[in-house]
């Protein structure tokens, strides 16, 4: 409070000590005695943490190996490549590589499980624009957008167009002897295929309505819900879905920005974790948040810059929750994981809390190994996240 006393002051009561949601039991991993809570904002989050379906994996970052504050200060720690940028570091979260990267560590995790087992073209499921994480070597994300599948309009007339496309595109590519327009024209086809397949059982499923807000990211997360419930009718025994909620770089203004989009983010999971529930699917479905990076501990005035190490929620029925994998953070500023300004060396690498995540959904260590490269720099991740496998 001393620190941001200034950024403080502009929350009001907001961040009083009293007004926060104390986690209570937060494991062994936390050391020190120190309490933590969550922002007033997150009760739904709160609730489920106090019920054990959701657990916080602090100081989660990209890194190549492990590094300390000592060899960054000597110029002779491995970094990950542009540190601090947010498009490299989104690309470096999704895919371990910065931006113009080609496949993500979910597509490489879908490539592993779904590999001849059933329609495998709506394993991955872009609905936030998340195409690089959900891409594979042969897995590509089917994209709906927060209301569903895509119209397209070209098969969709009334006056003999759309079937003289259609029969166009069929007859063309059995024919046509370029093998780049054979594929393209065969993608086309499929394409068409897939999306009118897809809102023949969306449309026919629960609209879920009434559980959900309605906000960008709610929407988001009923679409996911909604193609969830029609799975058997996708062929589609495992699927990994992109939702996307933005606005979290808060250089200015932070006191008023933040709460909201925490709140939103908040009364979103809430929803879909009662849905889950509802469904009878709470131990079949892991959601797990992910950032570019976190917010620097010291403030800019009315405001935070571009962090490193950032902490995460994972929230599920088969999640052992209600605890903390790992030491949040260091106490104090300018301590052995503060490289400057309240950035935080990760305590965790991204391939080290991704790593459960795998195991959950059922790979080998040599299928985690492969989609992750540089796990095999690290120790384990964090152990006993889950209770057992997807």
């Amino acid at each position: 409070s001393g620190i941001r006393q200034s950024l403080l002051s502009s929350y009001g009561s907001a961040r009083a000590r009293e007004n926060l949601l104390d986690l209570g039991s937060l494991g062994p991993d936390v050391t020190g005695g120190r309490r933590f809570g969550l922002p007033p904002e997150m009760p739904q989050l709160h609730a489920l943490y106090q019920a054990g379906q959701a657990a916080i994996v602090p100081n989660v970052g990209p890194l190549i190996e492990p590094v300390t504050k000592s060899a960054i200060s000597a110029e002779t720690a491995t970094l990950p490549r542009r540190l601090f940028s947010h498009n490299d570091q989104q690309s470096t979260w999704l895919s371990g590589s910065t931006e113009g990267a080609q496949l993500g560590w979910g597509g490489l995790f879908a490539d592993a499980i779904l590999s001849g087992n059933g329609n495998t073209s709506f394993s991955t499921i872009d609905v936030g624009n998340g195409g690089l994480f959900l891409t594979g070597d042969s897995t590509l994300p089917y994209r709906v957008s927060s209301s569903g599948p895509s119209s397209i309009s070209l098969t969709e007339d009334n006056n003999g167009f759309a079937a003289s496309v259609e029969e166009h595109l069929r007859f063309s590519t059995s024919l046509e002897r370029n093998l780049i327009s054979r594929d393209v024209m065969s993608i086309i086809r499929n394409s068409i295929d897939d999306n009118a397949f897809f809102k023949r059982a969306f449309d026919g499923s629960n609209d879920l309505r009434s559980s959900f807000e309605g906000n960008n990211l709610s929407s988001q997360l009923r679409t996911v819900a909604r193609t969830i419930s029609i799975r058997s009718q996708l062929q589609a025994s495992r699927q990994i879905f992109f939702v996307f909620l933005g606005g979290f770089d808060s250089h200015s203004a932070q006191a008023s920005g933040l709460p909201p989009r925490l709140a939103r983010l908040d009364n979103a999971i809430g929803e879909f974790q009662t849905v889950m529930n509802t469904m009878g699917l709470t131990n079949d479905v892991t959601l797990f948040t992910a950032s570019d990076f976190g917010r620097t501990l010291a403030i800019n005035g009315d405001g935070t810059d571009h962090g490193w190490g950032n902490h995460h929620f994972v929230v599920g029925g088969g999640v052992n929750g209600g605890r903390v994998y790992g030491d949040i953070a260091p106490p104090l500023l300018d301590g052995d994981f503060d490289v400057g300004g309240g950035r935080l060396i990760p305590q965790w690498s991204v391939e080290q809390m991704a790593s459960p995540l795998g195991e959950w959904f059922g790979l080998s260590p040599a299928e985690i190994r492969n989609a992750l490269p540089n796990v095999a720099n690290f120790d384990a991740g964090p152990s006993g996240l889950f209770s057992g496998s997807g």
